[in-house]
């Protein structure tokens, strides 16, 4: 009912503008009744934020009138056209600051000029309304459409465009932008997010003054290696937890990426977000057409936690696979076992992944190629048959010793890349990205595959389909991506050497887009060195990814609370690891603040330690719905305080997880009670400290077991973290 008011609203502001060529209504308008058309708006909002534009009978051009808080009555922009900004500025006439898109025609003509045509919506669901605006190139058939999607009760909006040339000889285009949004404030503040390996999702922010920033990454594969494509844009003031305005912002794509915010001379700011134009100016043939991928954001104007809360619940209705559906918790063998493993030592593995109460057993890397046998990372990468002498009885053994222990069976994988020491580049070295002439650049000692191939992409296909056809039992996947791209040369695309970078990621979704049609709902852990491809655009296809292959838990504080940003606990994957020499207590703590693993030799526990693990993980099990669903409160940052707290409430408000992590304790450090959130003020809650170590000493507060309001709970708060470094508390909070 609650969506479907929301579009009732919204459907009787739409009679009050006169629409383009496709209307509501039906009724066509001509583009020789444009000046009529003057002063036309077209919101495109959601439920508590409206984004506006503008059409300008007098030159007819597009621009955008506002972005910000819902209005209203949006009419009054009507009377005040000083906050207008070109909506997808072009390249070559008279915009002097970037643009959003910038073309050569086939006559040699650098310029490109865009003029309204008409807009059509259309509602592909109650929640969803699609603002489509038509542009045209008055002089040549060049033609752009702004997608603006609209999640109304997510407060979410998707962009992306559509570019056809539509001239009979190609076209090259240089700028290809999927988004361009304009601010007009004080002051701008820029979130963002940088890293590397096992140091991923950095947060450092920084005032924009005037001129260019620009936050992007040229590595192709494993693109955000060094740069996450996420940020938040603070409008006025620094914004905090719940307070500022600012916009939240991402980009839906696995390769390149490129943000742009441009501060001018009268302190207006344009962002532009995209594919990476740089070493890609990209031809299209005729009849083709150049779609973009996806620029997603959310605007606040209660602070950050607002935001986060926004993306995760659009993330679990529309962004991540299967976002509502339950995950499966696992053990993998890695740091157990590395490549040294056997049919007998697996056979144990699966006991003791039974033994824990997980659900999976996941075989990491090591279990494939013969000829030169995977014992290192140096060999048999693209060789994907079982390993003879480690698995004489092959996966299908493994699947079915799984299924009698009551367990289920994952596998690793890394389809798109390759060894050169391997049967496959062997037999296929026109496969390989690699620039001729040149000595072979190795990272990792591997090479990737080029996905520009059909071949390529039909060899990649199949090993997944493959395997999981002659193993129907296996029931996870875990595919990795270990590599950016350098020295990188594609045979297949010959004098088209400038479309690898966006051929490559494009060919990427199509593969997955088939694999997905064949198996709609197969669990699959996207990796990419840790958390080196992390994007709305991969997440469409699968249902969790590795965060970081830093398992230490006082590292992981900081990193699971970046992707906390942007990303919801039941996609993040956390693991239980021999990384860190803190308890093992704190790390189960850490871990379960999103969707918990283990990756220990079991064996190695003390009877103390497994059944404290074995208790952990049926309360994870208890509290998961909760913790990956519920909304998330950021309490105290580690950025702040040497402690980090944070929770997670149900959205009947009648059940909470809090978790609280003392990193650091200075002599005679004090820490203040913590203030709760997301309750509801008149409900009495019981407080119940879960994953107690037996018989050992707990830090925590002395409000274990007793029972507050929520009034109490949000005014007063609790005593969170003590005196001692390195220390956790998880508390079940129950009305």
């Amino acid at each position: 009912m609650k969506k479907l008011f929301i579009l009732i609203l919204i459907m009787c502001q739409l009679p009050c503008y006169i629409y383009g060529k496709y209307s509501i209504s039906g009724v066509p308008w001509d583009q020789s009744q444009l000046k009529e058309a003057d002063n036309l708006l077209i919101p495109a909002g959601t439920k508590n934020t409206d984004l506006i534009y503008r059409v300008n009978g007098k030159d007819g051009r597009l621009y955008q009138a506002y972005l910000g808080v819902k209005l209203g009555n949006i009419d009054d922009l009507k009377l005040n056209r000083d906050a207008d900004h070109l909506a997808y500025a072009t390249f070559g006439t008279d915009n002097l600051f970037e643009p959003a898109i910038r073309m050569t025609h086939n006559d040699g003509n650098p310029s490109l000029e865009l003029k309204y045509v008409s807009h059509n919506i259309e509602k592909p669901d109650p929640d969803i309304i699609q603002t489509n605006i038509h542009l045209k190139d008055p002089q040549y058939p060049a033609e752009v459409t702004l997608h603006i999607k609209s999640y109304l009760a997510e407060d979410v909006i998707e962009q992306w465009v559509e570019i056809t040339p539509g001239e009979s000889k190609p076209v090259t285009v240089f700028n290809y932008a999927s988004s361009m949004l304009h601010f007009d404030a004080t002051s701008y503040w820029l979130s963002q997010f940088h890293g590397d390996w096992a140091e991923e999702m950095k947060m450092q922010e920084n005032e924009l003054t005037n001129g260019i920033k620009i936050l992007d990454t040229k590595l192709g594969t494993r693109a955000h290696m060094y740069q996450t494509p996420v940020f938040f844009l603070s409008l006025n003031k620094k914004s905090y937890e719940n307070d500022g305005e600012l916009i939240a912002g991402t980009l839906g794509w696995s390769g390149n990426f490129q943000f742009v915010f441009e501060v001018d001379e009268k302190g207006s700011l344009r962002v532009i977000s995209g594919i990476n134009p740089f070493a890609s100016e990209y031809t299209l043939q005729p009849g083709k057409t150049f779609k973009t991928p996806s620029f997603i954001f959310t605007y606040s104007n209660h602070g950050k936690g607002l935001a986060s809360r926004n993306l995760h619940r659009w993330a679990a209705n529309y962004g991540i696979m299967d976002g509502n559906k339950p995950r499966l918790t696992l053990l993998n063998n890695w740091e157990t076992t590395y490549f040294n493993f056997n049919e007998p030592k697996l056979d144990g593995l699966l006991n003791d992944t039974k033994k824990m109460g997980l659900d999976l057993f996941l075989l990491d890397d090591g279990w494939f190629a013969n000829k030169y046998p995977r014992n290192d990372d140096r060999s048999g990468l693209g060789d994907w048959q079982e390993n003879k002498t480690k698995l004489p009885d092959g996966l299908g053994y493994l699947v079915k010793e799984a299924d009698s222990k009551g367990v289920k069976f994952g596998i690793w994988i890394e389809p798109e890349m390759v060894n050169p020491k391997s049967e496959l580049y062997e037999s296929h070295p026109d496969w390989i990205l690699k620039l001729p002439n040149r000595p072979e650049n190795y990272f990792r000692n591997q090479l990737v595959l080029d996905l520009t191939n059909p071949e390529v992409q039909e060899f990649v296909f199949n090993i997944v389909d493959g395997m999981l056809t002659k193993y129907p039992g296996i029931a996870f996947i875990k595919w990795d991506c270990n590599r950016m791209m350098t020295n990188a040369y594609s045979v297949y695309l010959k004098d088209k050497q400038s479309n690898l970078y966006i051929d490559y990621v494009n060919n990427l979704y199509s593969l997955l887009d088939r694999l997905r049609q064949k198996y709609p709902h197969f669990p699959i852990m996207l990796c990419s060195g840790g958390g080196g491809r992390v994007d709305y655009g991969a997440l469409r296809y699968f249902t969790e990814f590795w965060a970081s292959d830093d398992t230490d838990p006082v590292e992981r504080v900081y990193i699971q609370w970046g992707y906390s940003y942007f990303f919801p606990a039941f996609a993040v994957c956390n693991h239980i690891t021999s990384w860190g020499k803190q308890s093992l207590k704190f790390k189960t703590d850490v871990a379960m603040m999103g969707k918990m693993g283990y990756d220990i030799p079991v064996n190695a526990l003390s009877e103390k330690e497994l059944k404290f693990s074995q208790d952990a993980i049926a309360n994870y099990k208890r509290l998961s719905d909760v913790i990956w669903h519920g909304d998330l409160y950021r309490l105290i940052s580690p950025y702040e305080e040497n402690r980090a707290v944070l929770m997670y409430v149900n959205g009947s408000k009648d059940k909470a997880v809090l978790f609280g992590y003392t990193l650091n304790s200075r002599f005679n450090e004090n820490f203040n009670r913590v203030r709760l959130q997301g309750l509801d003020p008149l409900k009495t809650y019981k407080i119940q400290e879960i994953n107690v170590v037996p018989g050992g000493f707990q830090h925590g507060p002395s409000d274990s077991g007793k029972s507050y309001t929520g009034d109490y709970l949000m005014k007063v708060g609790l005593t969170i973290g003590g005196g001692f470094a390195l220390t956790s508390n998880v508390f079940e909070i129950t009305e």
